[in-house]
């Protein structure tokens, strides 16, 4: 489809928002039937939806069709500013709520991934507790990896983040929610399996994992720091827990799981722990929120849902 070159865009609409909105859903979708259930609409409408906003702003925003669906280079960094535009247009409304004391709006939470099975998260308790303090509020949940979360944070994205503690970011305030407690695991078929007894001059240390190939997390962590202090030779990367618990299952390599996910893979007799009380490490995980601008009332809200609910379990 040929788009035709056209001046300056303009002044912007309503509907150039709702247009703005169904392309980035489609865009973080990863096309338009995936988008269906997401909007609520038909395919053929999201479809127009994308075809006018093409013609709006006289660009071509994505590939679709038999080849799948895939944002163009100009799509790319619409995508971006739509994002910002829509972060700001978000803002704004959660402003003119508080000028009113109105808890209202939308409130973007994102999450690291497998968190709901740790007993030590509470974070279902604090969203019970946030919805009966203000019913209104339409809250978005996301599940992402610990640098999209920073990066949405500041960015404006999300309002809140949950993530594992590995470094801090003078922009961004943290609060300690809880803990969770890390082992290396093996599958059934490694070598390592049924090492779970012996003198203590057979069973392995830190110097003889070196002989085995690690599965680690692809960015900054406490993962990917102690499999660097221990120099423990990395041969596969994952990019969230459920990658490498895959590459574990494999039985080609070691790698760090949460307790309470590596459970049932346990249970099934899949995976096993390797040294339990020798191979370990604690992740405490934080609330994030940007101190620029000062965050909003429901997300403050939130967040003193989220101590709440930890706080209550420790009492």
């Amino acid at each position: 489809m040929q788009i035709a070159t056209r001046p300056a865009l303009g002044q912007l609409s309503d509907v150039d928002l709702r247009m703005l909105r169904v392309f980035r859903c489609v865009a973080d979708c990863g096309g338009m039937a995936a988008a269906e259930l997401e909007l609520n609409i038909g395919v053929s409408t999201i479809s127009r939806h994308i075809k006018d906003l093409e013609i709006r702003l006289g660009l071509r925003l994505c590939q679709r069709g038999r080849a799948g669906f895939a944002l163009t280079p100009e799509g790319v960094q619409v995508y971006a500013q739509t994002t910002a535009l829509l972060s700001a247009t978000d803002a704004f409304r959660s402003a003119v709520d508080e000028i009113h004391q109105h808890m209202g709006g939308q409130l973007q939470l994102a999450i690291f991934d497998k968190t709901a099975s740790n007993p030590a998260c509470h974070i279902a308790a604090a969203i019970a507790q946030f919805v009966q303090q203000a019913p209104e509020v339409n809250l978005q949940l996301h599940v992402a990896t610990l640098n999209a979360i920073e990066r949405g944070v500041l960015d404006g994205q999300y309002h809140i983040g949950i993530i594992p503690g590995h470094r801090s970011a003078a922009a961004l305030e943290y609060t300690q929610l809880f803990d969770e407690k890390m082992l290396l695991y093996c599958g059934r078929n490694h070598p390592l399996y049924s090492v779970q007894s012996g003198t203590q001059s057979q069973l392995p240390d830190w110097d003889s994992l070196r002989d085995y190939a690690f599965a680690g997390l692809g960015y900054h962590s406490p993962n990917m720091q102690i499999s660097q202090y221990r120099r423990l030779p990395r041969r596969a990367t994952g990019f969230d827990q459920e990658s490498i618990a895959t590459l574990i299952l494999s039985g080609s390599y070691l790698g760090f799981l949460p307790v309470h996910y590596a459970r049932g893979f346990v249970q099934d007799g899949l995976m096993q722990a390797i040294r339990p009380d020798y191979f370990h490490y604690n992740c405490e995980f934080f609330s994030i929120v940007r101190h620029s601008p000062h965050p909003s009332r429901v997300t403050r809200l939130f967040e003193s849902c989220l101590q709440w609910a930890h706080t209550q379990a420790h009492a």
